[in-house]
């Protein structure tokens, strides 16, 4: 493993979580929603047409892919939020559970298609 992508993880994951902080503390449940799911879009986008093109370095994929996103949304803070919703009302917890995943597939779909679409219009 190269240096290089180490500290792109290590910087990009501090942004990437100061990001979710931020947005969790300004819209409290649904700043978490919003991380997850942009997370998911924009993951998709970068995999299916930054990525693939080698558009960018390996280290900033990598700290992109990996610390930024990975740390931007976060499977435990979604696990998490799910239980500490369902104690307080199911309903609540239900919709965010299904919002967040069905949202999130759908989120990854739109950036792989644009991905997609982007990548036909630039051959």
């Amino acid at each position: 493993m190269k240096l290089t992508n180490l500290i792109s993880v290590a910087v990009f994951a501090f942004l990437g979580g100061c990001g979710r902080f931020l947005l969790s503390s300004w819209l409290s449940t649904d700043g978490i929603i919003i991380a997850n799911l942009l997370g998911c879009f924009l993951l998709s986008l970068l995999t299916y047409y930054v990525i693939e093109r080698g558009i960018f370095t390996d280290w900033l994929t990598t700290g992109l892919g990996t610390g930024f996103i990975g740390a931007f949304t976060t499977f435990s803070t979604f696990a998490t939020t799910t239980i500490k919703l369902a104690q307080q009302q199911w309903g609540a917890a239900l919709a965010y559970f299904l919002i967040s995943a069905i949202g999130g597939l759908i989120m990854a779909l739109l950036g792989f298609t644009l991905a997609k679409n982007l990548g036909r219009s630039s051959k």
